[in-house]
């Protein structure tokens, strides 16, 4: 479990792609150091065990689906990665609770600046929009971010700040790009109680109509 709070900017040193699995690489001195073979790091949001540890690097493996069900196929040598290392149940919860499992892509359609800030506005399925919410919690590519105001059917707004845009890659996302999304799981959670609660009210008044 991780909190969405970046604790590293990462570099991609390098991408090994085969059919069975992507080998990926990455420069990582802050947290090499204190990371075991086998930990959990969240890749942009995504969680990936350690395989190999190697002074100041990292090695991730990532299997096909992975790669189909996030951003992670886009990465390539020198691209730039947001690490977070997992939870321990000493540590604070400071941004909300994050699993490291991606539930699809964004794209960025929309980058502007407000008063210091960067605003950018990003697309998604329709299947994902409907869990966010206004001043809900989002993770973006890991990155823990509260929902702007501001929603379409289809599109939701993040504001970041100088700090986010100092310390992770959404400082350097332009429009075009994709980023992974996790949504607020207890947004999800309660969603899923209420309609199977709604489904059994249904399959209990059919009978009593039959």
């Amino acid at each position: 479990m991780f909190t969405g709070l970046v604790q590293e900017l990462g570099t991609v040193v390098r991408v090994e792609r085969a059919r069975s699995v992507d080998r990926l690489t990455v420069h990582a001195p802050k947290t090499a150091d204190h990371l075991e073979t086998g930990e959990s790091v969240a890749v942009n949001g995504v969680c990936l065990s350690v395989v190999r540890r190697r002074p100041s690097e990292l090695v991730f493996e990532a299997i096909p689906e992975t790669r189909r069900l996030t951003s992670l196929k886009t990465v390539t040598a020198g691209s730039r990665v947001n690490l977070e290392r997992s939870l321990t149940l000493s540590d604070r919860l400071n941004g909300h609770v994050v699993f490291g499992h991606v539930d699809g892509v964004g794209r960025i359609v929309r980058r502007r600046h407000q008063a210091g800030d960067v605003v950018l506005e990003i697309r998604v399925d329709r299947s994902l929009r409907r869990f966010i919410v206004p001043k809900g919690p989002v993770a973006v590519d890991g990155v823990s971010l509260t929902v702007g105001t501001k929603l379409t059917p289809t599109a939701f707004q993040v504001f970041l700040i100088p700090e986010t845009i100092r310390k992770t890659t959404l400082g350097l996302r332009k429009v075009g790009d994709l980023v992974n999304i996790e949504l607020d799981y207890f947004a999800k959670l309660v969603t899923q109680v209420v309609s199977s609660r709604l489904d059994d009210r249904r399959r209990r008044q059919t009978k009593r109509e039959t």
